[in-house]
């Protein structure tokens, strides 16, 4: 099969396309010939060196697609040969066949396309296991997502919004918070232009938000404490701005705010599995009418791995980038 490989540590010149073994389903898994492959910023970092894959993991970058199953290991019962899912693995997504367990695969939404289907899976499980398990956002609070438009932000506003929050998003451009406004965001502030803490007191007179999604880390750390309500939440999922930060922890003692954060692809099977069907009880249907459904920046041949890579750390990408395989 062909398959993206990374030749060495470094920019997205090291993806080339490689001819490689077709890999075989394991008990508990599915092997799915792969339509297209999302492409995420974690993809990015174990391109450069910085997210190695978990054990037993393939080196193949990719953690989400959307396919055909074409063969099953012992013990599945779930899927059947045909069968179009879209799936959440721990690597090897960028390539014409990939396998997965058959726990985090989920059937391709009625409304959305195969291609759609493979910009579903990390940041829809990365925004309800930390949105909705981890944070426990709930109908008529309020909610802030930092980079909104990224793949997680656009996500992450359709979801806190279908679930009843108000949703304050920040982003760089006028261009961005007006997409962050069409997609349900009840406020949308230009980073660049105002401070999203005077914002966001203003709008909720003083009060602040209950839960806060946040990539940024670095400086945003201390900001998201001043902006954090009563009893508020605040997850930290990557950190953009830097891993360190020094810190008021009298903020967090005065408000009695939980700080909590996570990584996902570690994670065992049986974990993402449980998302997996929260996922297909509350948000499937969502998808399937196109109540709800991923935003789509660009889709390129498997082989410009390397130019959606560069087009994602450009930082000017709209929703999900997606590799076309086949």
């Amino acid at each position: 099969m062909r398959a993206i490989a990374i030749t060495e540590p470094g920019g997205p010149e090291v993806l080339v396309v490689e001819d490689r073994a077709r890999p075989e389903p394991r008990a508990g898994e599915i092997l799915i010939k792969v339509h297209a492959a999302g492409v995420n910023r974690p993809d990015c970092m174990q391109r450069a060196g910085k997210y190695p894959p978990p054990p037993g993991a393939s080196d193949i970058p990719g953690l989400e697609i959307a396919g055909e199953v074409v063969a099953a290991g012992d013990q599945v019962t779930s899927w059947q040969v045909g069968d179009r899912v879209c799936a959440l693995v721990p690597g090897g997504g960028y390539a014409e066949y990939c396998v997965a367990d058959a726990r985090n695969a989920l059937p391709v939404p009625r409304g959305l396309t195969m291609t759609e289907a493979a910009a579903i899976p990390e940041t829809f499980f990365t925004v309800w296991s930390n949105v909705f398990d981890r944070a426990a956002l709930k109908p008529g609070e309020t909610f802030l997502v930092h980079g909104g438009t990224s793949g997680i932000g656009t996500t992450a506003i359709q979801l806190a919004k279908a679930f009843g929050a108000t949703v304050f998003a920040t982003a760089g451009s006028d261009e961005k918070c007006a997409v962050m406004r069409d997609l349900g965001a009840d406020m949308a502030i230009n980073y660049k232009d105002e401070d999203f803490v005077e914002v966001i007191r203003r709008e909720t007179d003083k009060k602040g938000v209950d839960v806060i999604l946040d990539m940024v880390g670095g400086d945003y750390v201390n900001r998201n404490l001043k902006v954090a309500a009563v009893e508020g939440r605040i997850v930290q999922i990557a950190f953009l701005n830097g891993n360190t930060a020094e810190i008021d922890l009298s903020q967090i003692m005065l408000k009695r705010l939980v700080f909590t954060g996570s990584t996902l692809r570690a994670r065992d099977a049986h974990f993402k599995g449980e998302i997996a069907q929260a996922l297909r009880r509350q948000v499937w249907p969502l998808l399937d009418d196109r109540s709800i459904a991923p935003v789509m920046d660009s889709l390129l041949p498997l082989e410009k791995a390397a130019a959606a890579h560069a087009r994602m750390e450009e930082g000017g990408h709209i929703g999900k980038i997606v590799l076309e395989v086949g």
